[in-house]
């Protein structure tokens, strides 16, 4: 294995570039007065690393995701039953495919869908959802093609989850320069508990992971496309003060296209995706930025909020918002219905001395209770109803975020958990368990007094959650430190999709609602043993223990995975082979 060289410092906005014989920028010189390899030839050689051995690193991280997607088709129908919130998403995915929108269902529903039947049960108004429906479109395509049981509403899941691999070894693979060091980031994250049972369930937040971390690897490619194509039309130094460099031909970025599709699509699976597109949207123009000053441009900062900053907000933003609502398309087709049952609902909250004492999720009766400006509103037709629709879409979602924002917060839950201690695994969530197993029943073999238990947890690995949480630490000083941008790829992934959590720490939220931020602690171990190991393949000392000390933590990852897999897959357990997996109070 080996890694490119991290891009050298550059120097500072209005400083006066030196030149090569050719007339290239140089921006800066080594300690022992080396010139360092100007942009052109920097954005070059990161462009002949993305095209060294395509089919070697393709065909290695294609395979690790069939593994990938082995392990998770493993027995993906037990237990045989609806785990946590798969009651609500497997029916409504259902409905949407086969209604076009979401309908509500009869009050056992689920016990009959179990025994087989999936017709007669559900009715013909709609339900209020809380989440918008392309991770249950998606659930809903597997239940069209494998059918309407427990592996059907979670075959999407495990196929997105081993997706996710490949993407992740691809992105670590162009981070990295190293198809090795690729196919470390691909197995750490198809190695950890929390991905791996997110993988067997109909729940989106895999979805949500996919699509944010699809995004953030087609803007990785869009700031080395960005560079090379610069590095093409720019090919001596910027000498010009009030030159701006490149900018007409740079307007068309279709990394940047490609990547506001994958925001739309993490943003109608879960609204937390507006984090991390906001974050990362900055950054975008922080790079950008980076290339027009590293060749010569003056004042590169604020020229580049109008040459480039403008163009990404296009490409990013308005793209993202025109998908997003494209996805709602079934729901505008049946605004009509939307409009006559559910606009005068309401989510309330009762409190009294600053805490709250009740809550109640309520149809105001439409004489006294807020309604949709479209309620009585008589239909419309052609464009004119498409903006009926908008308006009613528009007042749904100010629903939706009243209950997000005030009727959660006085809900508890047994799992809930602190977002600040996500990163040690502080209070994983118990999604099935089948306890009190006798002995001599059911495969039970426990000694007498004692009984067995089958459970699914989801809960990360925790060699890779703990040792990741150090490497972004130290992703963080290096990113700051040694100026290394790579490193700023996880650092501001991993924090755009955690912190925000603090700021709702006042209602039910769950471990597993990091499962957006897991991709880069991954990145940032990764990007950490590249280090370790050194960019020389020649034999050394240094490059053998590094070497050493890098594989021990992949294989101590593997070893935890295989002792936490009974506990992920609803192995059949007795009681004391259950508590030698349960290593702290918090976590049953």
């Amino acid at each position: 294995m080996s890694t490119d060289a991290p891009e050298q410092p550059t120097a500072q906005a209005g400083e006066q570039a030196a030149t090569d014989g050719d007339g290239r920028v140089l921006l800066s010189r080594t300690a022992d007065g080396r010139p360092v390899p100007s942009a052109h030839d920097r954005a070059g050689a990161r462009a002949w690393l993305r095209l060294e051995d395509p089919f070697v690193g393709w065909s290695a991280a294609v395979g690790l995701g069939l593994v990938a997607l082995f392990l998770r088709l493993w027995k993906l129908g037990t237990p045989a039953e609806f785990q946590f919130d798969e009651t609500y998403y497997a029916k409504d995915a259902w409905s949407l495919v086969n209604h076009g929108y979401v309908r509500g269902y009869v009050d056992d529903a689920d016990e009959q869908i179990l025994d087989g039947t999936v017709r007669g049960l559900w009715q013909d108004d709609p339900s209020m959802i809380v989440h918008p429906e392309v991770g249950k479109w998606l659930i809903g395509l597997g239940e069209r093609l494998v059918g309407m049981d427990p592996t059907g509403w979670r075959v999407s899941s495990a196929v997105v989850g081993a997706l996710m691999v490949v993407v992740m070894a691809r992105l670590g693979r162009r981070l990295t320069g190293s198809t090795g060091l690729g196919l470390v980031a691909g197995l750490l994250l198809m190695l950890d508990g929390l991905h791996f049972v997110l993988s067997r369930l109909a729940l989106l937040d895999i979805f949500l992971a996919f699509f944010v971390l699809c995004a953030v690897a087609c803007l990785v490619a869009d700031r080395d496309w960005y560079r090379a194509r610069m590095a093409r039309l720019q090919t001596t130094a910027v000498t010009d003060p009030a030159s701006w460099g490149p900018v007409r031909a740079l307007l068309w970025r279709p990394w940047l296209l490609a990547s506001g599709v994958c925001w739309g699509l993490a943003i109608g699976t879960k609204w937390t995706a507006l984090y991390p597109l906001a974050a990362f949207g900055v950054l975008v123009w922080v790079w950008s930025a980076g290339a027009r000053r590293s060749f010569g441009v003056r004042r590169p900062v604020l020229r580049s909020v109008l040459a480039d900053g403008l163009p990404a907000f296009g490409h990013l933003v308005l793209v993202a918002l025109a998908v997003y609502v494209a996805t709602w398309t079934g729901w505008m087709v049946h605004a009509g219905d939307y409009e006559r049952s559910l606009s005068s609902t309401q989510y309330t909250q009762f409190t009294g001395e600053g805490e709250c004492q009740d809550e109640s999720f309520v149809a105001s009766d439409p004489d006294t209770g807020a309604r949709w400006p479209t309620a009585d509103q008589a239909d419309a037709s052609g464009p004119g109803e498409v903006v009926q629709s908008l308006r009613s879409l528009w007042a749904y979602h100010q629903d939706v975020y009243a209950f997000h924002t005030h009727f959660l917060s006085c809900s508890t839950h047994t799992y809930q958990s602190d977002p600040l201690g996500w990163p040690l695994l502080n209070r994983p969530v118990g999604v099935a368990a089948d306890t009190g197993i006798q002995p001599g029943t059911r495969g039970c073999e426990a000694p007498e007094g004692s009984d067995c238990l089958r459970q699914v947890l989801l809960l990360g690995t925790p060699v890779l959650w703990w040792g990741s949480s150090l490497a972004l630490l130290a992703a963080a000083a290096l990113w700051i430190g040694a100026r290394d941008w790579r490193y700023g790829v996880p650092v501001v992934g991993a924090l755009s999709t955690w912190l925000p959590w603090l700021l709702y720490d006042d209602r039910p939220i769950f471990l597993f609602y990091a499962a957006a931020m897991l991709p880069f602690m991954v990145l940032a171990t990764t990007l950490l043993i590249g280090r370790i190991v050194g960019p020389s393949r020649e034999p050394s000392t240094r490059r053998t223990v590094g070497v050493v000390a890098a594989g021990s933590f992949v294989v101590l990852v593997l070893l935890n995975f295989a002792w936490f897999w009974p506990i992920w897959t609803n192995e059949l357990l007795t009681h004391s082979q259950w508590l030698d997996r349960i290593w702290f109070g918090r976590w049953i």
